[in-house]
């Protein structure tokens, strides 16, 4: 297919962008405590204008110092700070694409935690997911802070930004006015459509007669919030035409707030470009362009979006993480080169919610464009890698990447490991996309790849290698629990189709693994399915977003769940588990599933101990086994180090 929508250039209110690809503001997390920028930011943001994004939006900059819903934001409100960001546009224009800042203030989302200070909101009603009483803003206040974006937008300009998006969605204070679901108030600023979108439209039309008649202002909405109460898609269409009025001369539609988080970032169990249709109706509503957002992760889905009329722009934030160079290699036709995300969570939001810097699954690369360095080596060396799973396959085709010569051993005839079990479960299709790229790049890097391969110290010592880096991964946990092993089936094996279940199910084990087998099994015909975990609550080790959905799908299917239960014995028929101090009996159980977790298979790294060549071991079989994003991880960065 020839992708003729999204290499138009289009042009807002005098700014001609090479194409319709954008990246849309993320947190990352990546300036200083001070809101300044740092190396780190902006090679990454350099990195996306170098890979041929026709504009790049940069992460909420705060408009004043207790505006954040993170530390180390970006940050407008003084002048030093448009002085540093002067060389950081130069960048961005030197490598080809146009530089938008996003301001913002996050209202009741943030907490003193966070600031120092208490928290603003329009009215003084606690956000859920933060739980502080924010301090409701008098009008006074409201023009000061006013103020503060139109100064921000001002400094901008000066620091040679190409425009500016304000910041209307995802709960934060702009769209805390808008909303019914947080705004309470009975004066010109709250009660109708008109009075809730008052300060969007004051902020707009302020920051328009600051910043002159041909400096683009792009906003920002969310188009519903999924909260009891909040928006609904008739009302931002309303609340569309009013920043129109006031000056916006590009609508960017989002969706979701703070207590609908799964919907700002969707994961993989929301379908790919699952909101496109909200753009559409917005661009219905209004006269200037629209930009549409969530999962659009395929250059042939933008184009498509663009092409049936439900947008003029795409953002695309998470896969400018997965791979950066996906407009270049669109133009070029190589579409099987592109590296998609697939929604997992694990890398962006997850260690955004652990107060981390992000990063991503699928390309280690993200966030450490300052550090890692992927150019060829001076003296090649001869580097087997044994296992064929993401970890093992993510350290050879570095490897290789850098010069080397490189053999991967795989003991099965295929690769991908447990992440094609990993991929089984529901909504997770996009899982194997990865394992397809890894397989083209191998290919393409020349990796010699042996499958039914079984990896011994004579085989490994035949090929003479100068490094080894192991990736066998590990094996399913099989605690000392009579009947275990005997009538037992590995979660691994009913996911891959190589078990039977039958109609009624016993997971052993809650965590994210017996969680998605038993929704699996229950999916696919088991009418009894009881999860049995020793903890206080299943899906622990599951990122929150996906892990609401599962829990979702669990509840639909009747799935019972034992928490704070502790199986002792299994039988050919039957389960036995204690709780609360008393052994209750399973019977009638036709199928037992393992998925208590997982073992380091560090057997081989044995007998290597005293091998004359460096031995790396990397994912699971590395000291205990690991969720994807760390494995993968793993293995990139030993693919540098060899």
């Amino acid at each position: 297919m020839e992708l003729t929508h999204i290499f138009e250039p289009i042009t807002i209110n005098g700014l001609t962008i090479k194409n319709r690809m954008v990246v849309s503001a993320m947190a990352s997390c990546y300036c200083s405590e001070d809101g300044m920028p740092t190396e780190k930011f902006m090679a990454y943001h350099e990195r996306k204008a170098r890979g041929g994004f026709g504009a790049i939006i940069t992460e909420d900059f705060c408009v004043c110092p207790e505006a954040g819903a993170f530390k180390r934001l970006g940050g407008l409100w003084n002048d030093e700070q448009m002085k540093a960001y002067r060389a950081f546009t130069q960048r961005i224009h030197d490598a080809g694409a146009k530089i938008i800042v996003q301001l913002y203030h996050a209202g009741r989302q943030t907490s003193s935690r966070v600031t120092g200070v208490q928290c603003v909101a329009p009215s003084a009603i606690k956000d859920p997911t933060v739980g502080e009483t924010p301090h409701a803003l008098t009008v006074d206040e409201i023009h000061a802070l006013e103020q503060r974006f139109v100064d921000a937008a001002v400094r901008a300009k000066a620091a040679g930004f190409d425009g500016v998006e304000i910041h209307g969605a995802h709960g934060y204070l702009i769209n805390q006015f808008a909303s019914p679901y947080s705004n309470k108030r009975s004066d010109e600023y709250g009660g109708t459509t008109v009075n809730r979108a008052r300060f969007a439209t004051e902020v707009i039309a302020a920051v328009r007669a600051a910043v002159g008649a041909d400096f683009p202002i792009i906003y920002r909405m969310s188009s519903v919030e999924f909260v009891p109460g909040g928006l609904q898609l008739e009302e931002t269409k309303v609340i569309a035409r009013l920043v129109e009025e006031a000056g916006a001369d590009l609508i960017h539609v989002s969706q979701g707030v703070f207590a609908s988080c799964r919907n700002i970032i969707p994961p993989f169990a929301i379908p790919v470009a699952g909101f496109a249709d909200h753009a559409a109706a917005i661009k219905q509503a209004v006269k200037v362009p629209v930009m549409a957002v969530g999962r659009i992760n395929d250059p042939l889905l933008a184009d498509t979006i663009i092409a049936t009329g439900k947008a003029d722009l795409c953002a695309m934030g998470r896969a400018s993480l997965a791979d950066p160079d996906m407009p270049n290699k669109a133009r070029e036709g190589r579409l099987c080169d592109v590296n998609r995300c697939i929604g997992c969570l694990q890398g962006c939001d997850g260690e955004l919610e652990q107060g981390l810097p992000i990063r991503c699954l699928v390309n280690p690369l993200t966030g450490k464009e300052d550090e890692y360095d992927l150019s060829p080596v001076s003296e090649p060396r001869r580097v087997v890698v044994v296992g064929g799973g993401v970890s093992g396959c993510e350290a050879a085709l570095v490897a290789a990447r850098r010069g080397h010569t490189v053999t991967l051993l795989e003991s099965s005839q295929e690769l991908g490991g447990q992440w094609l079990a990993a991929a089984a479960p529901l909504a997770k299709g996009d899982f194997t996309s990865f394992v397809a790229w890894q397989q083209r790049q191998l290919e393409q890097l020349g990796v010699e790849v042996l499958l039914g391969v079984e990896a011994t110290r004579e085989t490994i010592d035949g090929l003479a290698p100068d490094a080894v880096i192991l990736a066998v991964g590990s094996r399913p946990a099989m605690p000392p629990i009579p009947g275990l092993r005997e009538y037992g089936v590995v979660a691994q094996d009913i996911l891959r189709g190589r078990a039977e279940f039958g109609n009624r199910a016993v997971v052993i084990g809650g965590g994210l693994v017996g969680a998605e087998t038993a929704d699996f099994v229950a999916e696919g015909g088991s009418s009894d399915v009881t999860i049995v975990e020793m903890l206080d609550q299943i899906v622990r080790d599951g990122e929150p977003a996906p892990t609401s959905f599962l829990l979702e799908r669990l509840a639909a299917h009747g799935v019972n769940v034992l928490t704070s239960a502790a199986v002792k014995s299994v039988e050919a028929d039957a389960v036995v588990y204690e709780k609360s101090g008393d052994q209750v009996r399973l019977g009638d159980v036709d199928t037992v599933i393992v998925a208590i977790g997982a073992r380091a298979n560090t057997n081989l790294a044995g007998t290597l101990a005293d091998a004359p060549y460096q031995v790396v071991s990397v994912g699971d079989c590395n000291e205990r086994a690991k969720n994807g994003y760390r494995g993968i991880q793993e293995g990139f960065e030993a693919g540098l180090r060899v």
